[in-house]
């Protein structure tokens, strides 16, 4: 696979507690996890549904993909296309208490798949692999509940919620997150932040760390009982705009990450 040995990417979650990170193998991109209950045949299937889902947006980085026709019939056939698969219990270390059984305890379910597999199914689907590097993005976010306004920062403890929300965000799509320190923001506020052009953003970027800047706002609104959340890249000359309402901030910054991907990855419009 031409580039794969060039795909540095590390845990976003590792990176933004300032562990180093690793380079990313076959096996990371390939592979996938999702939370079952038990180890039974019945939520195994459902698991590996799940799991086929997230491979193929991972490897491609194409968000459209589950919402295709096509899909339907792949997901009755999950199980044949994983290789390999293991599990992990999330309560190890708890003794089963009461009545409960094994079966009653979620377990991560993890999904290995041979990379010329995913390929072709994504070849069905009208897609491709993005196996270049993905490049590390630095969040240049303002958030506003009600009185509070405040940027979000890599050395400021009021966001800490939100940066380890968008590295949990980041993680599955082997994307990378960085957050600029209060200084790197170039003098900008939330207000001028809005209207700063991309190209700025980018130098800013670079600054701190980063190849990318993906410029965002949180609003929250008690009409919509969740968050408005706005967000800009600029690709190739091109600047994409997405939008999320009514949504929890994870939810938001999951929509960030997918959005970006969509658009690193070559497939458009998120």
């Amino acid at each position: 696979m031409p580039g794969i040995s060039r795909l540095v990417v590390g845990l976003a979650g590792l990176l933004c507690l300032g562990v180093p990170a690793r380079a990313t193998t076959m096996a990371d991109l390939y592979q996938a996890q999702t939370i079952v209950t038990g180890t039974g045949d019945v939520n195994r299937q459902i698991g590996f549904r799940d799991c086929l889902d997230k491979v193929l947006v991972k490897v491609s980085g194409d968000q459209r993909l589950t919402q295709k026709a096509e899909m339907l019939a792949l997901r009755d056939k999950a199980a044949h296309f994983v290789q390999s698969f293991r599990y992990h219990d999330r309560l190890e270390g708890i003794p089963i208490h009461d009545e409960q059984g094994t079966h009653d305890r979620p377990h991560d379910l993890t999904c290995l798949y041979k990379p010329a597999v995913v390929d072709r199914l994504l070849a069905q689907l009208g897609s491709r692999p993005w196996l270049g590097e993905r490049p590390p993005i630095a969040v240049f976010m303002s958030a506003e509940q009600g009185a509070r306004h405040f940027l979000l920062t890599e050395d400021e403890d009021q966001g800490k919620t939100m940066r380890e929300s968008f590295a949990n965000a980041a993680g599955p799509l082997l994307m990378r997150v960085t957050f600029p320190k209060a200084g790197q923001f170039g003098g900008l506020d939330g207000k001028a932040l809005s209207g700063a052009e991309m190209a700025r953003l980018d130098k800013l970027a670079k600054k701190a760390g980063a190849a990318r800047a993906l410029a965002g706002s949180i609003v929250w609104s008690d009409k919509e009982l969740g968050w408005i959340a706005d967000w800009r890249l600029a690709d190739h000359g091109k600047t994409y705009r997405w939008q999320a309402r009514g949504v929890s901030f994870d939810e938001a910054f999951r929509a960030a990450i997918r959005g970006a991907a969509q658009i690193l990855s070559g497939h458009g419009q998120p």
